[in-house]
């Protein structure tokens, strides 16, 4: 029985997933039945497609953009690798100059701002120290060498 229910919800979670395609080469039309001349919308070439159906040669997909629905030849579209909604930026039309060994916050500054004079802290900070700290002592407690 349990067996049962964990094959159950594995198909409903893959089923329930949205596949998104997009076409191999240029544009594509979209036609009311499969096989058919009968041209809903044509979906450009950067279109994602949502796959609802496959049927043999002919899926059917929904485009969003034009809330269209229809069918294409199968072999002329493909698979988006990325998911749909995905936030990620491209960075085809920058320079990128030099590398992070830790990318976690990256920040991209644009080149038209001013340069900054360097910033003198004339400040003593002996004050808020409350006691300090010597690293042999801290090491012989924790018996560490």
């Amino acid at each position: 029985m349990k067996r049962l229910l964990v094959v159950l919800l594995l198909l409903v979670s893959f089923s329930s997933a949205q596949r998104t395609v997009k076409s191999k080469q240029g544009n594509i039309d979209i036609t009311k039945s499969a096989g058919g001349d009968n041209i809903v919308c044509t979906a450009n070439f950067s279109d994602e497609l949502t796959l609802l159906k496959q049927d043999g040669d002919y899926a059917l997909v929904r485009l969003q953009r034009d809330n269209c629905q229809g069918w294409v030849f199968y072999r002329d579209v493909e698979f988006v690798a990325k998911a749909a909604g995905d936030k990620s930026m491209s960075l085809d039309g920058v320079d990128v100059v030099g590398w992070l060994d830790n990318p976690a916050a990256v920040f991209v500054l644009e080149n038209d701002a001013a340069d900054m004079a360097g910033v003198d802290i004339n400040r003593d900070f002996r004050e808020y120290l409350q006691h300090t700290l010597d690293r042999e002592k801290i090491e012989a407690r924790n018996q560490e060498n």
